[in-house]
């Protein structure tokens, strides 16, 4: 077979057909019309001897032959891509372009004091815009195109298009005034029980990671209020005789700008996990070398942060 007889363009346009499950996406997101679109597909369709995608209720579903071709058709793709990022040398740290972050209050506390500097040094045409999570996976986004990255520590359950690298392990402290009346020789289960607490949740839920191992124990805590925010609670408990049950980091930050508070060990007998902080993608901005770059950042940042 000779391959200076084929369009390897056509390649392109079933990576991203693929990827999209949808015409008008794939469509817009190569540039390209309706109609030359469906010119390039038919064309495609004739040099492979398949239809390859179908018209669906909701856009196109590939067929066996599509989803056998997929992964030798990614793996070309993402080479001839990384063959000309090679090229371009670092020339793409100049482009322009806005990328937006679904995260929360805490990993912009804990991320952007290093990596904002990194950022404005390197690709200082990059514009990062970051939106609250509010406590779900962004999937429409992702999928959509208008999130680039999502990082937070309570995503599950993710779609097989989806990338995701660890960057924080954590665990958990007890953010209280120094000067609580009722932790003055120290913090047990039952002075932990005896007090108020605050909570973070971002939808709403009051039933949080702390409740449900309590639950387990037969035990119950009594919440004087649920906050949208993982910072500002910290700012309630001085002078007061709440508790907040938080994030080793987010404590260390509380302490350190505070010296009325106080950081105890979780109390023995309540067992909480380690939260995994983690950032996650879409395949489709896998092999975009800027995207990689900025993810490789992120990665470095977050290590320095472990040391």
């Amino acid at each position: 077979m000779n391959i200076a007889n084929k369009d390897l363009n056509l390649l392109l346009v079933f990576h991203v057909l693929y990827q999209e499950r949808n015409a008008s996406l794939a469509a817009a997101r190569m540039a390209l019309s309706q109609p030359a679109l469906s010119h390039k597909l038919n064309k495609l369709r004739h040099e492979l001897g398949d239809a390859l995608f179908v018209r669906a209720p909701r856009g196109l579903t590939p067929t066996p032959r599509a989803h056998e071709l997929a992964p030798l058709v990614q793996g070309l793709v993402a080479e001839l891509e990384a063959f000309y990022d090679q090229c371009e040398g670092r020339d793409f740290l100049q482009r322009a372009e806005r990328i937006h972050l679904y995260t929360t209050d805490y990993i912009e506390q804990t991320l952007l004091p290093a990596l904002l500097p990194r950022l404005r040094e390197q690709a200082p045409n990059l514009l990062l815009i970051t939106h609250n999570t509010r406590g779900l996976l962004p999937r429409e986004e992702l999928e959509k195109g208008t999130c680039d990255l999502a990082i937070a520590g309570f995503y599950a359950n993710l779609p097989d298009t989806f990338r995701q690298q660890r960057l924080l392990s954590e665990d958990f402290v007890v953010l209280a005034a120094r000067d609580h009346p009722r932790l003055a020789g120290g913090l047990d289960l039952p002075a932990y029980l005896a007090c108020e607490h605050l909570l973070t949740t971002l939808t709403g839920d009051l039933n949080g990671l702390v409740d449900r191992a309590l639950q387990a124990q037969g035990q119950t805590r009594r919440v004087a209020a649920g906050l949208s925010s993982f910072i500002a609670p910290s700012r309630l408990v001085r002078g007061s005789e709440l508790l907040l049950t938080c994030l080793r980091s987010v404590a260390e930050e509380a302490v350190a700008r505070d010296a009325s508070l106080v950081l105890h060990p979780v109390p023995a007998g309540l067992e909480l996990p380690q939260v995994e902080v983690m950032q996650i993608w879409h395949e489709r901005t896998d092999a975009d070398r800027l995207r990689r770059w900025l993810r490789q950042q992120i990665q470095q940042v977050a290590s320095e942060l472990r040391r």
